[in-house]
């Protein structure tokens, strides 16, 4: 027994988007075969299918230790190995941040970063770059009970001094509930990682699920990559309570600051009451223990100020047990195919609906400037075809006559041309004033000075003008990069409408780019440094010192991937704003030079006009048949793209 309904949703979603990949390089490959492809294009179409091939659904678990989040992992996802494939037992099991992914040709393995790395203030993600700072250990995915004990490396722990804890940000003297984590020997027990990858070859991570497995909440707080990174940017987030603790003031904390909204429901935000079974009393009747079951999900519900059909009470044990022993009476009574279809219902179709947004968008883009080839070319071909009929029974003096006109028409648009080389040198100058704002160099320097304040200044005051400058001049530079693209397409309008009135060029209007996006999500950074660190008190101690460039350090990097999304964002939109013009320009000046030819031609010897007319013909229907080709395809997209109907027909 599995969770069919989230396997079979889920695989429909990749079904999906396999089929928008294929249409896309459907519509690459009619491009190379008609000739209407070139570089640039390319790179675009190459970069849309490596985005679809390399997506992501990232579903973090998140609760404080022994709710069950590793034995709720594996009921959902990993019960059809007939055992507990990630270690889940009493008191703590996830020591670090666990994701479990699938990355096509590497090995299965498990890779761990060491604790010590966190003395140093390199993120996890920097160091993702960097296979040899991770331990890596085979995992051998023919033995369950083989992949069982390697799991088990997460779960390990060692004793360090209470002075290498404290360089670690995992012990702090002044916290009194650090006492408790001081050993007789005057030691403290740590994680061995600081954070795993298990790269792991089931079905749904070849699909592109991520599983984040997190561990207790307290560590939330000191590894700063979960709160400004992995956390944020989750697709779903399975909050976890236990019946029989109840919604305690940590969990308040936990919800408020890195999981729940203040202004309401959340997409993907699901809260997990577990171990219901431990209300299961053979005293009292159903219906009492369903009373008392649904007193325990409103009073929690309550107190996380939330609505109470968002919390989801099951027993994770018993999901796990009824799927390994096919017990569908037990499943049911768990209640986690409620949960299974709520996170079916909340992660795949806003997901889905991210990626085809995106898509399309680029999508219609590049067929809009193929269709505005191909019409330019018609128009050629038809302006062609009128004035050599108009030709025919005509002496030498009219072709001469007309000769001349096409002569005066080059001459004019070459003077036209002048004009467009000297658009491009302002558009070019443009570019460079708008990647000055935008420039990852001037970035990183930003970066640099704020960490030299920060550590010139270990007073919380100046590390909060430190921070808050750093904030205002990175959000300035973003305000003034979305002016600068305004000033760009107030400028590319203005020449489209001038060469279209001028030289019969088709009329378009460069698309719109907004840079809200990289604002909003800088804002939502600042907040989580606001809320967080900027309530210090008047002087830090080292290990909150420490634990805030921890913080710092995540943030830059966070920003840093800003500025590069954008980076590449702005790229292509200053490719799409330019193409249409300059595949016009290059269009119109080779029909232009073939009319001349063609009448030159025809001059020299009258025979040939019928010929052309034949041949001008043949391109006419060429270019017909190309444009119903063009219709065709974007038909063809359309129903890619469309997924309302899709994956129910496909889970079905």
């Amino acid at each position: 027994m599995t969770n069919e309904n989230l396997v079979a949703h889920f695989e429909a979603y990749s079904a999906w988007r396999s089929g928008l990949s294929d249409s896309i390089s459907n519509y690459r490959n009619w491009l190379n075969e008609q000739e209407l492809n070139d570089g640039q294009s390319d790179l675009r179409i190459q970069h849309i299918v490596d985005r679809l091939r390399d997506d992501k659904l990232n579903v973090a678990f998140v609760a404080e230790f022994s709710r069950g989040k590793s034995e709720l992992i594996n009921a959902i996802f990993f019960a059809g190995y007939g055992l507990r494939l990630l270690p889940s037992s009493a008191g703590r099991t996830t020591m670090c941040p666990t994701e479990l992914m699938y990355e096509d040709g590497r090995e299965a393995c498990i890779q761990l970063l060491p604790i010590e790395t966190r003395a140093t203030d390199t993120t996890t993600t920097e160091y993702k770059r960097y296979v040899d700072e991770w331990q890596v250990f085979p995992l051998n995915t023919d033995s369950a009970e083989g992949m069982l004990t390697a799991f088990q490396q997460v779960s390990q722990v060692k004793r360090v001094s209470k002075e290498e804890a404290a360089r670690f940000g995992l012990y702090d003297e002044s916290n009194p509930d650090n006492a408790f984590t001081v050993q007789a020997d005057g030691t403290v027990e740590v994680p061995c990682w600081r954070h795993a990858i298990i790269n792991f070859p089931h079905p749904l991570l070849k699909q592109g699920l991520v599983i984040l497995d997190t561990p207790g909440l307290n560590a939330i707080g000191t590894e700063p990559e979960l709160t400004i990174n992995m956390l944020p940017n989750a697709h779903a987030v399975l909050f976890m309570l236990a019946a029989d603790t109840g919604v305690t003031k940590t969990d308040i904390e936990v919800w408020r600051d890195y999981v729940g909204n203040p202004q309401g429901r959340q997409k993907g935000r699901l809260v997990v009451l577990n171990k219901i079974d431990g209300l299961w009393d053979e005293l009292k009747s159903e219906e009492e223990i369903e009373r008392e079951i649904q007193s325990q999900v409103n009073i929690s519900a309550e107190l996380l100020g939330i609505k109470a059909s968002q919390v989801f009470p099951i027993s994770a044990q018993k999901g796990l047990l009824a799927k390994i022993n096919h017990d569908p009476e037990l499943l049911d009574k768990s209640r986690l195919p409620a949960l299974e279809k709520a996170l079916t219902d909340e992660l795949i179709p806003s997901k889905q609906e991210i990626v085809r947004d995106n898509t399309q968008s680029e999508v219609e883009d590049m067929m809009g400037v193929t269709h505005s080839i191909l019409d330019a070319r018609m128009s050629g071909v038809c302006e062609q075809l009128d004035e050599l009929k108009g030709l025919r029974g005509k002496n030498e003096d009219v072709i001469e006559h007309m000769m001349e006109k096409v002569k005066l028409d080059k001459e004019n648009f070459e003077k036209g041309l002048q004009r467009f080389q000297a658009l491009r040198s302002v558009f070019s100058q443009q570019t460079n004033i708008l990647f000055t704002h935008l420039g990852m160099d001037a970035l990183k320097v930003e970066v640099k000075n704020t960490r030299d304040a920060m550590v010139s200044s270990r007073f919380s005051k100046g590390i909060s003008i430190a921070m808050n400058r750093f904030f205002k001049d990175v959000t300035d530079n973003i305000n003034k990069s979305g002016q600068q693209i305004e000033e760009i397409k107030h400028m590319m309008d203005s020449m489209y409408k001038k060469f279209s009135e001028e030289h019969g060029l088709s009329q378009s209007s460069p698309p719109p780019f907004s840079t809200l996006k990289y604002l909003k999500e800088v804002a939502k950074l600042e907040k989580g440094y606001n809320d967080h660190f900027n309530t210090a008190l008047n002087m830090l101690t080292n290990e909150q010192f420490t634990l805030t460039t921890k913080f710092f350090e995540t943030i830059a990097s966070r920003v840093i991937h800003v500025y590069e999304v954008a980076n590449r964002d702005v790229e292509n939109w200053l490719k799409a704003v330019m193409a249409p013009m300059e595949t016009q320009v290059r269009e119109h000046q080779l029909q232009l030079r073939r009319r001349l030819e063609s009448i030159k031609r025809i001059h020299k010897a009258t025979d040939t006009l019928e010929d052309r007319i034949t041949e001008l013909e043949q391109m006419e229907a060429v270019i017909t048949a190309q444009l119903d080709d063009l219709r065709n395809l974007r038909r063809q997209m359309e129903q890619a793209l469309d997924f309302d109907s899709a994956p129910q027909q496909l889970a079905a």
